[in-house]
Parts: structure tokens; sequence; C-alpha cells
């Protein structure tokens, strides 16, 4: 096990303690808002506190793994007994992000049939992107990391697709107050998912050991706030203001 630097320990450290604290923040945000938006998107917020629930336990578990596998003492980091767990990030997606789509369809109001054929292609799109990208991130070696890597980008490849040319006709047909915003999550959408295959190519780079530990732990962390609590609170939004439509239509009825 690579040993790193006490200013590294900390680094990761305090990332996944901010982490775990912003995703249980933003879980109970999100159900407690459910009150704000009418019957029809519920469910969608329900979903995204769901989404930032299951993140915030992962995000405990992988706290403690990390403190059993280093221990930080009198100013030197040491190895523990156990190697650190990063199988629970993994787990995690695996969950999180077919729901992430979901969320988002589902908020858009669609029709019964439209809903369920995107929520399912997206949502096996998405798990298989995670599965395929796994073998490479526990591989040892850069060859078998890159071959999984660009398998797992073939659905990565559709789901984003699906996002800009699937749902362009759906969005543009949504009310104008909420369009902007919902184009606002998708781009959102797109970047913090972008930003996992960055940080999945850092051991590519000449940084090496220790350095890329932390630069994969961190890089991943920063974008599951924004992919996860970022969006969940855009959808928040996004139901709020078409929840308004729908009130403002019925008193007008």
């Amino acid at each position: 096990m690579e040993i790193i630097s006490p200013g590294q320990y900390s680094l990761v450290y305090n990332a996944f303690s901010f982490t775990f604290a912003t995703m249980a923040a933003a879980t109970l945000f999100l159900w407690i808002s459910r009150s704000q938006v009418t019957t029809t998107y519920k469910t969608a917020l329900t979903i995204s506190g769901l989404v930032c629930a299951i993140a915030a336990y992962h995000y405990f578990r992988i706290f403690e793994s990390w403190g059993e596998s280093y221990q930080l003492r009198n100013g030197v980091v040491t190895a523990g007994e156990v190697a650190f767990n990063d199988a629970y990030r993994y787990v995690d997606w695996l969950l999180t992000v077919p729901l992430l789509l979901i969320e988002l369809v589902l908020v858009m109001g669609l029709s019964q049939k439209e809903t369920m054929s995107l929520s399912t292609r997206l949502g096996v799109a998405a798990a298989l992107m995670v599965a395929l990208g796994y073998p490479g991130e526990i591989a040892t070696d850069n060859t078998t990391r890159a071959i999984w890597g660009t398998l797992s980008s073939i659905p990565f490849a559709y789901v984003m697709y699906q996002l800009f040319a699937g749902l362009g006709a759906s969005i543009e047909r949504q009310p104008d107050n909420v369009r902007e915003l919902i184009k606002t999550a998708r781009l959102v959408t797109f970047a913090s998912w972008g930003f996992y295959p960055i940080v999945y190519m850092i051991p590519y780079t000449n940084l090496t050991g220790a350095t890329v530990i932390t630069g994969v732990q961190v890089g991943y962390t920063i974008a599951d706030i924004i992919a996860k609590a970022g969006v969940g609170v855009l959808i928040f939004i996004i139901a709020v203001r078409k929840s308004e439509n729908e009130t403002m239509n019925l008193a007008a009825a």
C-alpha cells in the first residue's frame, strides 16, 4: 500500500467528511421539500433525495475505510491492517447513476410511455457504464485500465447522445420558465459526468503513487457533489416552478 503524506491524508479525509455532510444535508432538504411541489413532481424529489441518501451512506463507509487503511499519529502516516476499499464508490454509482438520469426524466413531466422508455434505456446504459469501468479502476496496469475505460465510454456516449439529441425535442416543449433550467441541469450532468473520465485517467499521467491516490479520491468526490447534490437542487427548483405553473393553470381554469 502506498504511504501518503500527512497533508494528502488530511485532504482526502476532510473531502470524504465534507461530502458525507453535504449528501446527508441534501437528502433532508430534498425530502422535506416534497411538500412544496405538486403530486406530479414528488417522485422526482423522492428519487433525488434517495440518490443523496445512498451517496451519504457510502461516503460514510468510504470515510471509515480510509481511517482504517491509514493512521495519522504524531505527524506520521502509517498503513493500517486493511487496504482501502474503493468498491464502495462503484456500488454507490451502480445504484445512483441510473437514478440521476431517471430523476431528470421524471421532473420533465413527460407522458408515461416516454418516461418509461427513456428511464429504462438510460438506466440500463448508465449501469452498464459503471459496471464496465470497475475492472479498469482496480487494474494494476494502465493497459487493462485503458481497455475497460474504452468499453465504459460506449454506454457513456450513448447516454450523452440521448441527453442532448433524444431529449432535445421534449425539452423545447417545456414551459418557458423552466426550459433553460432543464438545459442547465442537463449541462451540469454532462460536465460532472465528463469529469469522471478525466479523474479515471490520472494514472496515465506522470503522477505516481500517493499523488495518484489523492487526486483520484478528491476528483471523484468533487464530481459526486456536483452530480448529486448540485443537480438535486436544480431538480428541486424545476419542480417548484412547474408546480407553480400547474397551480396557476388550475386557478385560471
